[in-house]
């Protein structure tokens, strides 16, 4: 059953028309339109129609549909696998139009029908799949993911120093076997003592694969965890085996470094992800950071300080000396000097006066003006730039659209072999 919130009805033949409209929708089993509510109430056949044809049927008769929007930072995504596995799970949820994850900004963007849905569902849905989501809009929001970069940064600094200094002596051993060291002490050649160091880095510092490839494995999917956690546990397992069983198997070579220094470098590299991650939030962080948290509006005649998000379009806003433009207007009455260096690149101040444009976040220099709001919120040309931004960042080349479709096929493929091989 499927609830949508409807636009533009005007009376109760409206809501016939689109009632009868909706029945005719592939897969529609049967539709209801309330006039006095403005709700749909659409019985779907399973495997019909889904709530973007509804849509696009309501559009297509002239009213519209009603949709809520909501932003949820994320948490616990490794790579970019994690943002497409979230993304497709977030667009199967019943009522969900569109959802786009960013991987580079841990943020997805959601349209949905809130009649069959709620912001909770969705970050229980995301917590189902093994991550951490949480609405964007709260006002601890900006510190608790800046709160949560750091952390992961110090996780994984520690796991890589864990991994790299028990690895150390499996490097040398393998070095050792390789050129011939024999200067090297004789206990790096043991096999227990390799047994005890690549231990604690297979289970310590790589569980956390392990409990990336459960969760990918139990929704269906494979990434690159599931490779990294097969790989290094046969070479773990099978040295383990030698190891303990050596004479009985026949066996003599072990392979502890392999699985070892893989994990520490994948660690590695996960590491040097997060710094570049958080480097690309704060220089958003420092674009939303150029925009005043005031505004100074004339409201029944008098001047009052509101803040930035209250203020509406067609508000007069007074700008003295020395502040920044809070929005987007039309100068109605002063003049003054406005330095636009953070949008132009030009350094002198550009002169203003009645009639002229100016733009949210420039620092006005001498004189004092008023002018109207035309642009606030999402519309201002600040907040394009930062989506513009943040768009870049999550979009992709296409020859990493291709690489991302060949990963897809790439670790069953590796899997399939190797059970082959394995087999034969």
């Amino acid at each position: 059953m499927l609830h949508v919130r409807i636009s533009g009805m005007s009376c109760a033949s409206c809501a016939q028309r689109i009632e009868k409209g909706l029945k005719q929708v592939e897969g529609v089993k049967d539709a209801r339109v309330n006039f006095a509510t403005g709700q749909a109430t659409i019985e779907l056949e399973p495997g019909g129609a889904g709530l973007d044809k509804v849509i696009k049927k309501v559009r297509d008769l002239g009213y519209d549909v009603v949709l809520d929007h909501v932003e949820l930072g994320l948490g616990g995504m490794s790579c970019a696998s994690c943002a497409q596995r979230i993304e497709k799970k977030l667009a199967s949820l019943p009522g969900v139009v569109r959802a786009a994850v960013n991987f580079a900004t841990a943020k997805a963007s959601i349209d949905y029908d809130g009649t069959s849905l709620t912001p909770q569902d969705m970050i229980r849905a995301v917590a189902d799949l093994g991550y951490r989501a949480f609405l964007a809009s709260d006002e601890a929001a900006s510190d608790r993911e800046q709160a949560e970069r750091e952390a992961e940064i110090r996780r994984q600094k520690k796991l890589f120093i864990f991994a790299a200094v028990l690895s150390l002596p499996l490097l040398l051993y393998m070095l050792g076997e390789l050129f011939h060291w024999m200067w090297l002490p004789e206990i790096i050649f043991n096999r227990y003592f390799q047994f005890a160091l690549a231990t604690p880095v297979q289970f310590v510092a790589g569980w956390q694969f392990y409990r990336d490839a459960y969760h990918t494995l139990k929704s269906g999917g494979a990434n690159m965890s599931v490779l990294i956690a097969l790989g290094t546990t046969a070479a773990y397992a099978y040295s383990t085996a030698v190891t303990f069983f050596g004479k009985s198997l026949g066996r003599s070579d072990v392979y502890f470094e392999t699985g070892a220094i893989i994990i520490a470098l994948i660690i590695l590299g996960r590491l040097l992800e997060a710094i570049a991650k958080g480097r690309t939030s704060e220089a958003i962080k420092k674009l939303m950071g150029l925009a005043p948290k005031t505004a100074r509006v004339i409201r029944d005649g008098r001047e009052v300080d509101i803040p930035v998000a209250e203020v509406q379009v067609g508000d007069i806003v007074v700008v003295r000396p020395g502040e920044k433009i809070p929005v987007d207007g039309t100068i109605i009455e002063g003049a003054s000097a406005v330095d636009e260096s953070m949008l132009t690149g030009e350094s002198l101040p550009v002169d203003k006066g009645v009639g002229d444009k100016v733009v949210g976040a420039t620092l006005n220099k001498h004189g004092s003006f008023k002018f109207r709001a035309e642009k606030v919120g999402r519309d201002t040309v600040l907040a394009q730039i930062i989506r513009v931004v943040e768009e870049a960042q999550g979009s992709k080349a296409p020859i990493q659209r291709l690489a991302d479709i060949i990963s897809g096929y790439f670790v069953p493929a590796v899997v399939v072999i190797a059970v082959i091989t394995f087999l034969l």
